[in-house]
This record gives C-alpha cells, sequence and structure tokens, in this order.
C-alpha cells in the first residue's frame, strides 16, 4: 500500500511534518485489504476458517470469487493465496489504477465515480460467473468502496447514459451515499441484494472493506449481497427532495413509477430464504484506521483524541467546525492539551456551485482557512484513504495558521475559491495538496488537527 509521500510543500517544510507522515501512514497500514482477509480468513488443509465459522472444502465442488471495489486486487489475492488450487474461478473489478497483476484471475477497471461501460460489461461476466453457482458451490464476495460505481447493469429499459447523467446529477446537489444508493438498487440488476439471488442456492460469504459510516452493509456498494430495506418509494423520496424528478431521464422516471405501482419486483428484502446461512464480516472500516492513528500520535508524544468517525455534513462546514475546535485548544488546552492530535472520520458532501475542481477533502481544508489564520504550530490535514479525492489526482490537503496570509500574498482569496468549489486549484498553488496515488484501501476520510 502506498502511504503518503512527501509531496506536500506544507509538511516538507514543517518541523513535525515526519511526525505528520507516520501517523496518516499508521492509518491507512492498518486497513490495509490483504492482511485484514487474512485475518479473518484461514485455512488448514481442507479446513477453511472466515470469522467463527469453519466450511470444509471437501463438501463443494466449486468456489467462485468476486471482488468488486477500490480494494478489491489486494482483497482478491489474499483469497487466491489462501484457497489456491481450490479456486474455481475469480472476477475482479477496480477503478482506474487500482488493478494489480493477478494471475489466474480476470482483472477489470472501470470508471469512477461516474459509471462506464467497462463496468457494464464486467457486472454481466460477475453476474454471468455468479449466475453458475449451484448448491454445493461456494460464491466468496471480497466487496469494497467504489464498487456501486463501478458494478454497473442498467435494469431493462434503461440505458448506462441514463445512470451516467443521474449520477452527476446527484453527486452535484449534494445527496449523501446512502440516498444514491437507494436509487441505484431500484435502477440497476446486481445491486440490492441481487447478486445474492444470482448465487443462490450456493454458500455465501461477503467480506467487506467498509467505507460508509456505520457500516451499513446494504449500503457499501449498494449491498449486492445483502438484504435491502429500501423500497421504489425510498428512491422516489430521494428525486422529491433534491427536487430531481422533472430533471431525471422520463425512462427513470417511469421505472420508479412501475415500481411504487407494484408491476415491478422489489429487491430481495430481509428474511428472504436467498439470505438463509449467508456469512457476512465487516474485516475494516474507519474505526479501525482512526484508532491506528491515534495509537501513533500517542508513541509520538502528542495528547491524542479521537472525536468521532462519524463526521457528516457539509465539507466547508464541517472545516469551520474543526478549526473552531483548534482554536479553543489554543486557547484553553481544552479538550486537550497542546502537543495535541484530534482525528475525525466520516464523510462530508460537497453541494457544486461552481465549475471549479476539487473533493469533499479539499474543500474541508478551504472552509477551514480563515478561522486558523494566525494560530500558531497548528495544522488541518484532510486525507481521503483511498488516495482520491473527488476527481482530482490528490487526497486531501494541509491547511495551516499560515495558509491565509500565504494565499493573500499571492492574490489568492479563499472565499473566491469556496465560491467556485475550485479547492484544488488553491492548494495547489500553495503547494498544500496531498498526493499519495491509489492507496488500494478505501475506509472513508480522515481529518487530523495538529496542534504542537
Amino acid at each position: 500500500m502506498n502511504a503518503p509521500g512527501s509531496t506536500t510543500a506544507v509538511l516538507q517544510n514543517h518541523a513535525y511534518g515526519e511526525v505528520v507522515q507516520r501517523i496518516l501512514a499508521a492509518a491507512l497500514q492498518a486497513v490495509d485489504p490483504y492482511p485484514a482477509v487474512c485475518r479473518y480468513v484461514g485455512r488448514q488443509g481442507d479446513c477453511l476458517s472466515i470469522g467463527t465459522k469453519s466450511y470444509d472444502l471437501n463438501e463443494f465442488e466449486n468456489i467462485y470469487l468476486a471482488a468488486i471495489g477500490k480494494a478489491g486486487a489486494p482483497m482478491a489475492r489474499a483469497a487466491a493465496d489462501l484457497l489456491a488450487e481450490r479456486l474455481t474461478q475469480g472476477i475482479v473489478l477496480v477503478k482506474d489504477g487500482y488493478q494489480a497483476d493477478l494471475p489466474g484471475l480476470e482483472v477489470f477497471t472501470a470508471g469512477h465515480p461516474v459509471p462506464d461501460a467497462r463496468g457494464v460489461l464486467a457486472a454481466g461476466r460477475i453476474m454471468s460467473l455468479l449466475g453458475k453457482a449451484r448448491e454445493r458451490d461456494l460464491v466468496l464476495c471480497l466487496i469494497s468502496g467504489g464498487g456501486s460505481a463501478l458494478l454497473t447493469s442498467p435494469a431493462p429499459g434503461l440505458t448506462l447514459e441514463d445512470l451516467q447523467r443521474l449520477t452527476a446529477l446527484l453527486m452535484r446537489c449534494g445527496a449523501d451515499i446512502n440516498e444514491i444508493n437507494t436509487l441505484r438498487k431500484h435502477l440497476e440488476q446486481a445491486k440490492g441484494g441481487q447478486l445474492a439471488r444470482l448465487a443462490h442456492p450456493a454458500q455465501l460469504v461477503t467480506l467487506v472493506l467498509s467505507d460508509v459510516i456505520d457500516d451499513p452493509l446494504d449500503v457499501i456498494a449498494s449491498g449486492p449481497t445483502y438484504p435491502d430495506p429500501t423500497t421504489y418509494q425510498d428512491a422516489n423520496r430521494v428525486l422529491e427532495r433534491y427536487n430531481l424528478l422533472e430533471e431525471a431521464q422520463a425512462t427513470i422516471r417511469q421505472r420508479l413509477e412501475r415500481g411504487l405501482t407494484g408491476e415491478l419486483p422489489e429487491t430481495p428484502k430481509p428474511g428472504d430464504p436467498i439470505f438463509a446461512g449467508a456469512q457476512y464480516e465487516v474485516i475494516g472500516n474507519n474505526f479501525q484506521a482512526a484508532q491506528a492513528a491515534q495509537e501513533q500520535a500517542r508513541s509520538e508524544g502528542l495528547e491524542a483524541l479521537l472525536l468521532t468517525t462519524s463526521l457528516q455534513g457539509e465539507a466547508r462546514h464541517a472545516g469551520r467546525f474543526l478549526a473552531a475546535i483548534a482554536r479553543q485548544v489554543a486557547l484553553s488546552g481544552q479538550p486537550i492539551a497542546r502537543p495535541a492530535c484530534i482525528i475525525a472520520g466520516g464523510e462530508t458532501t460537497v453541494t457544486l456551485q461552481g465549475e471549479g475542481l476539487g473533493g469533499r477533502n479539499q474543500e474541508v481544508a478551504l472552509g477551514a482557512v480563515g478561522d486558523l489564520a494566525g494560530l500558531q504550530n497548528t495544522l488541518l490535514v484532510t486525507l481521503a484513504t483511498d488516495g482520491g479525492d473527488g476527481p482530482t489526482n490528490a487526497a486531501g490537503a494541509v491547511a495551516s495558521g499560515e495558509t491565509l496570509q500565504q494565499a493573500q500574498a499571492q492574490g489568492l482569496d479563499p472565499q473566491d475559491f469556496l465560491r467556485r468549489n475550485d479547492s484544488y486549484a488553491f492548494f495547489e498553488q500553495l503547494g498544500g495538496l496531498i498526493k499519495t496515488g491509489p492507496t488500494l484501501t478505501n475506509v472513508n476520510d480522515l481529518t487530523f488537527l495538529f496542534l504542537f
């Protein structure tokens, strides 16, 4: 896994830059997908142990593997190494740049966050693979964040272009991942438990690397193997909430209307017999990464506080909130005293108002610039754990107590960049972008406040 490199001028020039990078690296190492799989899956001869359950490999005629998401490659490698000669066939679907050489496995790449034709092709291959499974087969699904956009299979009557346009509309208006995935599950053929339907009656085991707050299995990658509690009515309400009923394609409105009237079947629900005996294990999440960062910070001699792993809301407002905490520490030594590291995990959203370039992590940092101004030896560091923040090549950004002054010296107005949602350009000019490259993991976002 790639740990954060020293591509950020703010960290290169900061006296504690190496400390910061070691803390970020510890967070990512804690959720490295390969060892995460190996912690939950073991094999001794013909006995395969997964979590607290054991399986006799002699009872299975075939073992099929499907790995979907940004962490799919290392997860698949770990499983393939453990299963070795017993693995019948496996397919891996990852984001561009996240692939790896996986002998014996079929590897696909596709677009993210907006789905593309390659994802449709790969989804068809995965659906065909799972559709071959029979009662004496084992299906192992390895799910990680990004799977929703990658695994795309438009429902009959819909096109890829319909889904692409709707995805762009939802992202632009600031819809959260739960809302986006509610629609995806009712407009596509592989999400919302529908892969489980294909795999039935085989033994189904799903390992999940979570990129969603509180680890809801029906939301992560749109829950392709998990019961779906949402309905066509819930999906339609998302469009109503964001006033998108008129903007959405007529084909999408028509499908939802058919679902609302009962003309179309619902996605598989809790209690459906197809889920009987299925096993699900969350093998890594945001809390594990945040906790590892906290432990590393303490080993570096810092007071460390894990504030939350449920940070949500508008990114720029989250930035101001975190900056307010920094000011409180600077003024009163509360809630912890210097030298301090305060960690927050979660996933904010950005309501696009301009045509700039950036991501939610960069916008959190930009939102904090004004309120951090003047604070000595203070850094706010934001990190998308997958290495890609929005449609950019940055994982996040660094804002300090000096950032506003540095920006003004170059004639840059942070508020102007916020209005245009142009956080990438702002931090690029100041040398404040964090660029890790693909980390091959994905457990959502982390934000760090450092006061040295």
